[in-house]
């Protein structure tokens, strides 16, 4: 992102307005435009120099080209390292990453050997796409990685196959809602270990916690820029990080739920109308199209439910932060994606 590139100056947030619902739809939906992965590696490097430029004051205002140089930026670097985030594990990559693994999983019929190797893949997923986008000012080691991993692999194979197991069991159901409730185990499973996957990889945050910095006036960030001075963190907060890491996790499962429950359910109706009974061969691509359709629209959804960029109340947080906060006595800090 932007904010990890080198200058004093800050660009606008976005072109959109982050205090509202729909701005950050509208922002989220360009971070995570899947055409930036198109980008070659002297357009990202372009784009970082036109930023570059605009945080030294080489450039004065905002342009047209340097607004498309900042969504090739945001949707490519991570902003505590200014590194590109892994092209699969990119947020402008999610959809489409997902859109294998998430059909897999909604596989009608699948033995249990199917239903532990698919939770497997999409949680091998999950692993990659939280620990490239989680607030990097706490490192995390390879063994607490290898040791979330396990973790969130076994709690979703458990409750797949668990709940697998049982639906056969139940005697007063019709058989129809039956196949619903069967449809809908992958979405049981994901949301669940979802939500365990984001805590575990992101649990040493918890722990140690993540960088606060105080939130500046325009007068005060003029000044500091003026200055050429960087914004310096007020140190690392652990009732922060839960909240970054919570709020995660919530978007996580409001992205999974309309992907996980919408096309399986249609699919269920559409397998009754004659014209894909008599196709049987049409409904992995009718399947591919409900999911991609879905996860479109779902992601930028469930991404602006929370602002990336979090501000709260420094008397929310740990007392050595109650007399550091800055305008409106706030601080703020990077949630991750």
């Amino acid at each position: 992102m932007s904010a990890s590139l080198p200058g004093s100056r800050d660009l606008p947030a976005s072109r959109h307005d982050l205090s509202t619902y729909l701005g950050r739809v509208k922002h989220s939906a360009d971070i995570s435009d899947p055409r930036t992965l198109f980008t070659s590696n002297a357009a990202l490097e372009n784009a970082k120099s036109l930023v570059t430029q605009y945080k030294q004051g080489t450039i004065r205002s905002m342009t047209p080209e340097l607004w498309t140089a900042k969504k090739i930026v945001d949707s490519t670097l991570h902003p505590d390292t200014g590194e590109p985030v892994f092209l699969p594990f990119r947020m402008s990559c999610f959809v489409l990453s997902n859109l294998v693994v998430t059909a897999g999983m909604l596989t009608p019929g699948m033995t249990n050997m199917g239903t532990v190797a698919w939770q497997v893949a999409n949680q091998s997923l999950n692993v990659g796409i939280n620990f490239s986008n989680a607030n990097k000012s706490t490192p995390m080691s390879m063994s607490s990685i290898a040791q979330s991993y396990v973790m969130a692999v076994g709690a979703s194979c458990g409750v797949a196959v668990g709940l697998n197991s049982i639906l056969p069991r139940l005697k007063n159901i019709s058989p129809a809602t039956r196949i619903t409730l069967g449809r809908l185990v992958p979405f049981a499973a994901v949301a669940s270990a979802g939500v365990l996957n984001v805590f575990l990889m992101r649990g040493e945050e918890i722990r140690q916690g993540i960088n606060v910095y105080p939130s500046e006036s325009e007068e005060a960030k003029t000044k500091r820029e003026q200055a050429n001075q960087a914004l310096e963190p007020l140190g690392k907060s652990k009732k922060a990080a839960t909240l970054a890491v919570g709020e995660t996790a919530v978007s996580r499962v409001l992205n999974a739920t309309p992907i996980m429950v919408l096309p399986p359910l249609i699919l269920v109706r559409l397998q009754r109308m004659e014209w894909l009974r008599s196709n049987p061969r049409l409904t992995l691509p009718v399947n591919l199209g409900l999911i991609l359709t879905t996860s479109i629209f779902a992601l930028p959804v469930a991404l602006a439910a929370f602002p990336q960029r979090q501000a709260v109340k420094a008397t929310s947080l740990e007392k050595e932060f109650w007399e550091q906060g800055g305008e409106g006595g706030l601080v703020e800090f990077n949630r991750g994606i």
